[in-house]
C-alpha cells in the first residue's frame, strides 16, 4: 500500500486517478478512464483531455472552489485538519458537496472505481483527523 499524500481538503492522493506525479504516474488510458468517469458521475460536463485531467498536486494557481491552498499556505500548515478553526464553514461545505457524489457514485461506478473514489475523497474528515 502506498503512503498517504494528504492535500489541504483531505485528499489522498497518493490512490487518487487522476494524481500524475512519479511514482504514482497514469498511463493515457488510465487518464482517459478518469476523464470518461468524471463525465459520467458528474464532475464535469464534457469528456476532457488527458492532459486536463491530469494533476500535479494543490497549488493556488489551480482553480480549487474552497481555495484551501491559498488558506492553508498563508497559516503555514499542511492541510485544514491542522487548523486551530477545523473544522470551519468552508471545510464543512467542501464534506457536504463531496459527500453528495457518494450516491451516484455508487450507482456509476464500478466496485474497483468506487473504492479508489472512496479512498481517494471519501475519507476527507477521516484522512485530516489523522494526519
Amino acid at each position: 500500500m502506498c503512503e498517504k499524500i494528504i492535500a489541504a481538503c483531505g485528499n489522498d492522493c497518493a490512490v487518487c486517478p487522476r494524481y500524475n506525479v512519479p511514482p504514482y504516474t497514469k498511463t493515457a488510458e488510465e487518464l482517459h478512464h478518469t476523464a470518461e468517469l468524471w463525465y459520467k458521475i458528474g464532475y464535469r460536463d464534457h469528456v476532457i483531455t488527458n492532459e486536463e485531467i491530469a494533476c500535479t498536486g494543490c497549488k493556488e494557481e489551480n482553480w480549487c472552489r474552497y481555495r484551501l491552498v491559498k488558506c492553508v499556505n498563508e497559516k503555514h500548515i499542511a492541510h485544514c485538519g491542522q487548523c486551530e478553526n477545523y473544522p470551519c464553514d468552508v471545510m464543512k461545505a467542501c464534506f457536504t458537496v463531496t459527500g453528495s457524489f457518494i450516491s451516484t457514485c455508487k450507482k456509476v461506478c464500478t466496485p474497483e472505481d468506487f473504492e479508489i473514489l472512496r479512498k481517494a475523497f471519501f475519507e476527507k474528515e477521516k484522512n485530516l483527523t489523522q494526519n
